[in-house]
């Protein structure tokens, strides 16, 4: 059975590969297209939490984030705060008018659903369509995923001390730091393999560094409140759309919180 449920997992994350390289060497129209359907889906599996993913405040919610999309390809994005205002306008008009069939804590979660799927998953986008983004936006994956494997690895050899023990109880603080500083180390060694293809990053090695420590520091928050989400609402599992893995968010949980963190440290750095 245990074998079994590898082999599941494990075609399931070739299969992701696969598609997440293809979509990022692509970019453009297709890593675009790609980010709007998985950010529909994820604000779908979150609004699913509550029993309400085929109301009309989640619809509010769909439409919505396609018209965030939408300023984003077009370059739009001074009119993103407007459509945050417009956009709770719409979910109170929706509440108000329908009472009581909507409780408040419902109208939050729609509204939180737009900025922690679609917002934060836009950045990928983001990042990519910078000069030189077919490189630049590898780090997103690096602080989410690298980390992820490192802190696996180090905790598991030496993980003493619980990070998060209710949440999480296999997470230590030595997984934590291994998984900062494997992230760091292999920004390092990414940056130094492409460094002469890395024109618009001034000393890409150590801006790198740091980005990929940063990030994997990130995610680990993004890893945790996902849990977090899940044990409010007593949910195993936020879908089954990739087997042995569970959902979108399941697996994009630590992206989210990355993908943002990359762009604003490319800015600075």
């Amino acid at each position: 059975m245990k074998d079994q449920t590898f082999l599941v997992r494990f075609r399931s994350s070739i299969i992701l590969m696969i598609v997440t390289v293809t979509a990022m060497i692509l970019g453009g129209e297709v890593l675009f297209g790609l980010l709007l359907a998985i950010s529909l889906i994820g604000m779908m599996e979150l609004y699913r939490v509550l029993k309400m993913n085929k109301s009309i405040l989640a619809f509010t919610g769909y439409i919505f984030c396609i018209l965030f999309y939408m300023l984003v390809y077009f370059s739009k994005t001074e009119l993103i705060f407007p459509l945050l205002i417009g956009f709770l306008l719409a979910l109170m008009g929706v509440y108000v008018f329908s009472f009581p069939k909507f409780h408040s804590d419902q109208v939050t979660l729609v509204y939180f659903g737009l900025i922690y799927v679609g917002i934060m998953l836009s950045f990928i986008y983001r990042v990519r369509i910078l000069e030189n983004g077919i490189l630049l936006v590898w780090m997103i994956f690096i602080g989410a995923w690298g980390s992820d494997t490192c802190a696996y690895l180090v905790g598991r050899k030496i993980g003493k001390h619980k990070m998060a023990p209710i949440l999480s109880p296999k997470k230590s603080v030595e997984g934590l730091f291994g998984g900062i500083f494997g992230a760091a180390l292999i920004g390092f060694l990414f940056a130094t393999i492409f460094k002469g293809k890395l024109t618009a990053i001034n000393n890409p090695q150590v801006s790198f560094e740091i980005i990929g420590g940063c990030s994997a520091m990130i995610s680990t928050i993004g890893d945790l409140a996902a849990s977090a989400i899940k044990r409010n609402h007593e949910v195993k599992d936020y879908g089954k759309l990739i087997p042995g893995h569970g959902g979108i968010l399941d697996r994009f949980d630590s992206i989210i919180f990355t993908a943002p963190i990359v762009y604003y440290l490319l800015q600075v750095l």
